[in-house]
C-alpha cells in the first residue's frame, strides 16, 4: 500500500512512504517478548538444569511412590521437619507442581525452539550456495595457483571434484571471472536438531511411561506362587491413567531358590556367586512354562520385566493350642539384617490363643556367639540353623481397619513375656524342635526352613521408545559435534595471452582447525586433475 507523501526538504522527491502496520498492544508485545525468552536456546538449558536439580529432594527424602513405610517412618523420627517437607509435595517430588510445572516448560521450550529452526534449516537446505564474495584473499584460508588450461575445463573439473567431496555446488559469474561457491556440513544442523528433537521425545516417552506404566514387588516363598493382581502385590504403584485391567492375566509359582557361596577363598567367605529362582508361569490359557530368573537377567511376561532383587529365609513355624489344636501354620519371611543374613521377623497370632500372641525374633542360618554372648550368623547358608523368639500378647491391632505390615510388631502396647528383662529367657529353637509358649498359652514349632525371593515387577510401555530417542539422541550429538560447516570458493580470473588464474578460499562457521587443510587438498587435488605441477 502506497501513501502520499508530505513536504520534507530532507527527504528526496522519489521516496514514498510505505504504510506501516499498527502497532502492537502492551499486552501482546510483552506476550511475544515472554513467548521469545521461552523458546530460546539459553532459556531450555536453563530449565534441563533446573529439572536435574528438582530431581535432587526425591532421591533425599523417601518418596511415597516408592518407599510408603519409609515416608511413614519419617514422620514419626522428625514430625516437624515432615510436616514442611510434605507442605512443599517434597514426598511426591516428581508428581508435585512445581516438578510439572518445570517439565512442561521445558517441553514447550524445546518444542517451540527446535521447530522454526527445523524450518529454517530445511528452506536453507534447498537455498543454493551463496555467492562469491569480491575478494576472495580477505578469507581466512586462500591460496592461489596457476594453470594453461581453459576457463570452462578448471572450473568443469573443480565442479565434479567438489560434488565428489560431497559439497553443493553452485556456478556464478563475476565482473572478475566465473566461479564456484561450494557448501556441505548441513548434517552437523542436522545432527543438532535430531539431538533437540530426541530429547523432546524423551520427555514425551517417559512422561507417557509414568501415565501407563506401574512397579510392584512382591516376597515369594519357595513352592508358592501369586497371580498377577493389584491386590496380590506387597506394594504396587501404578501411574496415573493405569486401571487394574491393564495386569496381564498369569500367576508365577517359586518352584526353588539356588543359591552358591563362596567357600573356597577366605578372603572372600560367604560371598554370593549366584543367585537362581526357577519358577514356573501359568497364563491365561492354563498352559505352564518353566523359567528362569538372575540378578540382572530379568523374565519378560507380557511386556513386564520381573527382576530378582534380594532372598533371605523363611521358617515354617506351626502354633499350636493347649490342646493340640494348630492355630497357626505358614512359612513366614525373615528380613536379612546383613551379609551373612542374620534375619529378623515377626510372627502374629491373632486367633485361637486365649489371648492374641505377637512374637518378635532373629533366625541364624548359622548360628554362632560372640565374647559377650550376642548371637549372630556366621556364614549365610543353612549350615546351624536357629531361631530365637521374644513372646508379646496383647491388641495387635488387627480389627482397627487400619493397614499393618507384616514385617513390624508394635510393642508399645503389648506385654513381653519373654527375653529383655522379663526374667525368661527367649524361645530359641532349631528345624523340628517344639518348645512351650510362655503362661500356657501353647507350643511352637519350627517344622522346617525354606527359601523366599523378592521380586520386582515394572511394565513401562515407552522403555523402547526411550531407548531409541537416546540412541538417537546420541548419535545426533556426535554429528553435531564432529561434523564441521564449511563453504569454499574456486574463481577463475582469465588473462590476456597468459596463464590462467585460479583463486581457492574457505570460510568456516564456526570453528574448524581443518579449514586450511582443506583448500590446500582441494587445491592440489585440482592441479592434479588438470595435469598441473603442485
Amino acid at each position: 500500500m502506497i501513501v502520499a507523501r508530505t513536504a520534507d526538504a530532507s527527504r528526496p522527491d522519489d521516496h514514498v512512504d510505505a504504510a506501516l502496520s499498527p502497532a502492537p498492544s502492551a499486552g501482546r508485545g510483552w506476550a511475544r517478548w515472554a513467548w521469545r525468552q521461552l523458546t530460546s536456546m539459553r532459556t531450555a538449558l536453563f530449565l534441563l538444569l533446573l529439572l536435574a536439580l528438582a530431581s535432587i529432594p526425591g532421591s533425599l527424602v523417601p518418596q511415597r511412590s516408592s518407599d510408603p513405610n519409609g515416608v511413614i517412618q519419617y514422620f514419626k523420627d522428625n514430625p516437624d521437619r515432615a510436616a514442611i517437607l510434605d507442605a512443599v509435595q517434597a514426598f511426591d517430588a516428581y508428581g508435585s507442581l512445581w516438578y510439572s510445572s518445570i517439565y512442561l516448560l521445558l517441553f514447550i521450550s524445546l518444542i517451540g525452539c527446535v521447530l522454526p529452526r527445523a524450518r529454517h534449516h530445511w528452506e536453507a537446505m534447498r537455498t543454493a550456495p551463496p555467492r562469491t564474495p569480491s575478494r576472495l584473499s580477505r578469507l581466512p584460508a586462500h591460496l592461489t595457483a596457476t594453470m594453461g588450461a581453459s576457463t570452462d575445463d578448471a572450473l568443469n573439473s573443480a565442479q565434479s571434484l567438489l560434488r565428489k567431496a560431497g559439497y553443493r555446488v553452485a556456478r556464478y559469474e563475476t565482473p572478475s571471472g566465473p566461479s564456484l561457491s561450494a557448501e556441505r556440513g548441513y548434517l552437523r544442523e542436522t545432527g543438532n536438531l535430531v539431538f533437540h528433537l530426541s530429547l523432546v521425545g524423551v520427555l514425551v516417552a517417559v512422561a507417557i511411561g509414568g501415565l501407563y506404566g506401574y512397579s510392584g514387588q512382591r516376597v515369594v516363598i519357595e513352592q508358592e506362587g501369586f497371580a498377577n493382581t493389584q491386590g496380590a502385590y506387597d506394594s504396587f504403584n501404578p501411574g496415573r491413567l493405569f486401571t487394574p485391567e491393564m495386569l496381564p492375566p498369569y500367576s508365577l509359582a517359586l518352584n526353588e531358590l539356588a543359591v552358591t557361596y563362596e567357600t573356597g577363598n577366605r578372603n572372600a567367605l560367604g560371598q554370593p556367586l549366584d543367585f537362581t529362582a526357577n519358577v514356573s508361569v501359568t497364563g491365561a490359557q492354563a498352559e505352564s512354562t518353566s523359567r528362569t530368573i538372575r540378578v540382572n537377567e530379568p523374565l519378560e511376561i507380557a511386556g513386564a520385566d520381573i527382576f530378582l532383587l534380594g532372598n533371605g529365609y523363611a521358617p515354617q513355624i506351626t502354633v499350636r493350642d493347649p490342646t493340640g489344636k494348630t492355630v497357626f501354620s505358614d512359612a513366614v519371611a525373615f528380613l536379612p539384617q546383613d551379609s551373612n543374613l542374620t534375619s529378623l521377623g515377626v510372627v502374629k497370632v491373632p486367633d485361637g490363643l486365649e489371648q492374641q500372641v505377637g512374637m518378635l525374633g532373629f533366625f541364624y542360618p548359622t548360628e554362632a556367639t560372640s565374647t559377650n554372648g550376642a548371637k549372630y550368623s556366621s556364614f549365610p547358608d543353612l549350615i546351624y540353623p536357629a531361631m530365637t523368639l521374644n513372646v508379646f500378647t496383647g491388641d495387635l491391632g488387627l480389627d482397627s481397619g487400619a493397614p499393618k505390615s507384616a514385617y513390624s510388631l508394635d510393642t508399645d502396647s503389648l506385654t513381653q513375656l519373654t527375653g529383655s528383662e522379663t526374667g525368661t529367657e527367649s524361645l530359641r529353637l532349631r528345624p523340628g524342635d517344639t518348645v512351650d509358649l510362655p503362661q500356657g498359652l501353647g507350643t511352637i514349632t519350627l517344622e522346617s526352613v525354606r527359601r523366599f525371593a523378592s521380586f520386582d515387577l515394572s511394565y513401562d510401555p515407552a522403555q523402547d521408545a526411550v531407548l531409541l530417542f537416546a540412541i538417537t539422541a546420541t548419535a545426533g550429538l556426535l554429528t553435531s559435534l564432529f561434523i564441521p560447516r564449511r563453504r569454499l570458493w574456486i574463481k577463475a580470473t582469465p588473462a590476456d595471452n597468459g596463464p590462467l588464474q585460479m583463486h581457492y578460499a574457505g570460510l568456516a562457521r564456526g570453528d574448524d582447525p581443518r579449514l586450511i587443510d582443506a583448500v590446500e587438498k582441494l587445491r592440489e587435488e585440482h592441479l592434479t586433475r588438470m595435469g598441473e605441477n603442485t
